[in-house]
């Protein structure tokens, strides 16, 4: 008879905790983020109440956790570096505005929204698990494109990853309009033109050849 191995606990908690957001995920959607409890969550995903606490110190820090987990944000973020970009850059901004546009995520991400900006521990940890590693990697490459010449050698990094993110969420918080890859092509583009180098300037003709 083969020896009965014990119960491994931290593939337990694994599941649990996956299922766990998994339920978060599906509710929050459900029911929308105000009307959402511990009590539901632990209840669908099968865990107990303390369970969760164990995890998390509130509603919101799951229900961020599970939308990180959806959109597999953490792991880290990476923007390519190919040469081109104006490509480069399209391949982050493109994305956003298909999750911002999707109507299965569209509640979910405006409650995550509202609950980072008034919970000042999830702020802190939006900032440090996915804000500023999408503007850390952004003004990398801007800066790689800087240094080879594809932007104005006084190009302020700060205001350029701004100028490229903070159009596409103002469109999307006060729904202003379509929020597609064409929208983000512009952007790419208007933002690009605006930080570009200086034109290259030519020397008058003076009618004679060079000596």
């Amino acid at each position: 008879m083969a020896p009965r191995t014990a119960p491994d606990p931290a593939r337990r908690s694994e599941r649990s905790r996956a299922a766990v957001l998994t339920a978060a995920s599906e509710l929050v959607a459900e029911v929308g983020f105000g009307k959402l409890t511990i009590e539901a969550i632990a209840a669908r995903a099968g865990v107990g109440k303390q369970t969760i606490y164990r995890w998390w110190p509130s509603k919101g820090a799951v229900v961020f956790d599970a939308f990180l987990a959806t959109n597999e944000h953490e792991g880290g973020l990476d923007l390519p570096d190919t040469g081109d970009l104006a490509a480069d850059l399209r391949t982050v901004l493109r994305p956003t505005t298909d999750e911002l546009t999707d109507p299965s995520l569209d509640r979910s991400y405006r409650a995550v929204t509202a609950e980072i900006l008034n919970d000042p521990t999830l702020y802190a940890d939006y900032r440090t698990r996915l804000l500023d590693p999408l503007l850390d990697v952004t003004r990398a490459r801007l800066r790689s494109a800087r240094e080879a010449g594809q932007l104005a050698p006084d190009a302020d990094l700060d205001l350029a990853v701004e100028l490229l993110y903070g159009p596409i969420h103002y469109r999307w918080l006060y729904r202003l309009g379509p929020l597609d890859h064409a929208y983000a092509d512009r952007l790419v583009e208007a933002v690009l033109r605006a930080l570009g180098p200086p034109p290259a300037t030519c020397r008058p003709s003076t009618g004679r050849p060079d000596a």
